[in-house]
C-alpha cells in the first residue's frame, strides 16, 4: 500500500472544505471520542482529495492536520505512505494495475501493456486531454480474481487485454463501466461448475 512520496505542491491558495465535505467531516470527527480526532485523519484526507480534483495539495494536508490538531508531519506521513492519496495532479480516471504476484501469475504484465497501448502513456503519467493517470500498485486484495485493476473506486476484475480496453473506452465515452469479473462469471465464484452449495446458485444474483 506504499505511497509515492515527495515534497508537498502549493497551489498558492488556502484550502477549506466546501459545505457539503464540512457537513460530512463533522459527522466523521464526531464517530471518536474527544481526544482522539486524529483517527479520523484517513477519511478527512479523502474529503480534501475528492474536493480537490483527486489530488491533495500543500495547503489541504495542512488544513486537515490544523482541523484535527495534528502536527503536519504526521498528516504528510499517512498521505506519502497509501497509493490511494495522490499528491500531485491527476487525471479524471487513475487506472491502478495491480502487479504483485497473484495478479503477475495471471497476466498482469500484458495488463500494463495494453493500457500504455491504447492510452499512450507509459506508468505515472497522465494523458494529453487529462483523462486518464496510468499506474503500478500493490496488492489490492482481489487475488482471486486476477488480474485485476482498480479505476476511480471500483475493482476490475478477470481482466485480459481485451477486457481492460474494451473499460477504458467506456471511461473515454463518459461511461461507468460495470465493475467486478470481466469474464462473466458472478463474484468470485469457480470456473466451470460449482462443487458445493449447488442449490444456492443463482439465488443472490
Amino acid at each position: 500500500m506504499s505511497g509515492s512520496a515527495g515534497p508537498l505542491q502549493a497551489v498558492g491558495k488556502p484550502f477549506a472544505f466546501n459545505a457539503e465535505m464540512e457537513a460530512k467531516a463533522t459527522k466523521i470527527i464526531a464517530r471518536y471520542p474527544s481526544g482522539r480526532q486524529a483517527s479520523a485523519v484517513l477519511p478527512l484526507l479523502d474529503l480534501a482529495q475528492r474536493q480537490g480534483s483527486g489530488w491533495l495539495s500543500k495547503e489541504a494536508v495542512e488544513y486537515v492536520a490544523n482541523r484535527l490538531s495534528m502536527p503536519v508531519i504526521r498528516v504528510y506521513e499517512v498521505a506519502t505512505f497509501y497509493t490511494m492519496f495522490n499528491l500531485a495532479p491527476v487525471g479524471k480516471h487513475v487506472v491502478n494495475v495491480c502487479t504483485t504476484t497473484p495478479c503477475a501469475l495471471r497476466g498482469s504484465a500484458d495488463i500494463v501493456k495494453a493500457c500504455e497501448k491504447r492510452l499512450g502513456i507509459g506508468l505515472d503519467e497522465t494523458t494529453a486531454d487529462g483523462l486518464f493517470t496510468l499506474r503500478e500498485v500493490e496488492c489490492l486484495g482481489a487475488c482471486v480474481n486476477a488480474p485485476m485493476a482498480q479505476i476511480d473506486d471500483d475493482f476490475y476484475e478477470d481482466l485480459d487485454p481485451a477486457s481492460i480496453v474494451k473499460v477504458l473506452d467506456g471511461f473515454a465515452k463518459g461511461e461507468t463501466p460495470k465493475p467486478g469479473p470481466q469474464s462473466g462469471r458472478f463474484t468470485s465464484e469457480p470456473k466451470g461448475e460449482l462443487t458445493t452449495l449447488k442449490e444456492f446458485k443463482g439465488k443472490t444474483r
